[in-house]
């Protein structure tokens, strides 16, 4: 269960969901010297005052955190990485996603699967090695297999809004990792920005994963697919693409190394 450290217990983190005020806040914290202080995002809700990132959304979604033991916990210090997850059972009590605000979510919606929207998803600077990342991933698929989530999805962001500029990784995205149609979502037409912007003859593989953020790398290495279209989210200076992960498709190799993992806990 994720309230239960899942790292040996010699090492100084723990991964688990937020538990407490402090946790929350801690989460919100570490959002806005990432999203505000560092990417230059705004936000009604955001309080600059007092420094946490934060929305309507928050109350109602569960917060999976990385914890260093080693940092100040009432200092609101200790939280260094987040994910914000919003399973669609809750979601639909709540009247929507996040992400209805730029997609079109109806394929998911209709597709009768157990959903799971994440957000929010950064890390503190010093500790961008990889092993947070990895952990958080870790806990991720501990609280998926518990909760038997058939499809996660979420946008992730190109840091700017210059869609010239990233028009390489757009478009290998789109000729190359479009989700299938069941499960392909679709920018409101209002804010639709075309990702082929270049033929699939003139990509550059390696120039395109040059300029994709690491989670959009790590997604796809899981087998993870991306929406049609992107969107220019100018209050928080980013580009976004939707991704999306079917967990039946996972390929083994992975699968089995999750399975395996959540068989030895229980």
């Amino acid at each position: 269960m994720l309230d239960r450290p899942m790292i040996p217990e010699s090492s100084p983190f723990l991964t688990r969901l937020a538990q407490s005020k402090e946790d929350c806040l801690a989460a919100q914290r570490l959002r806005y010297s990432v999203f505000v202080e560092e990417l230059g995002g705004d936000g009604p809700l955001v309080d600059h005052e007092g420094r946490f990132e934060r929305d309507e959304f928050d109350p109602v979604n569960d917060h999976l955190i990385l914890v260093d033991t080693r940092r100040d916990a009432e200092a609101l210090d200790h939280v260094v990485a987040v994910y914000r997850l919003f399973p669609g059972e809750r979601a639909q009590a709540f009247g929507r996603f996040y992400c209805d605000s730029e997609y079109d979510l109806t394929k998911l919606r209709q597709s009768g699967r157990a959903l799971l929207e994440l957000g929010r998803s950064c890390v503190h600077p010093d500790y961008r090695t990889g092993s947070a990342m990895f952990l958080l991933w870790n806990g991720l698929s501990e609280y998926v297999l518990e909760r038997g989530i058939e499809v996660m999805f979420g946008v992730a962001s190109f840091h700017g809004t210059d869609v010239e500029a990233l028009r390489m990784p757009l478009s290998w995205l789109h000729h190359n990792h479009l989700a299938p149609d069941p499960l392909r979502v679709r920018v409101h037409d209002g804010a639709f920005q075309p990702m082929d912007l270049l033929p699939p003859a003139a990509l550059d593989r390696r120039a395109a994963f040059a300029a994709m953020p690491a989670l959009i790398k790590a997604y796809l290495r899981l087998g993870g697919f991306v929406g049609e279209g992107a969107f220019v989210d100018r209050a928080f200076n980013t580009t976004d693409v939707m991704l999306l992960m079917d967990t039946a498709a996972m390929s083994a190799k992975h699968k089995g190394f999750y399975v395996r993992k959540f068989e030895a806990r229980v």
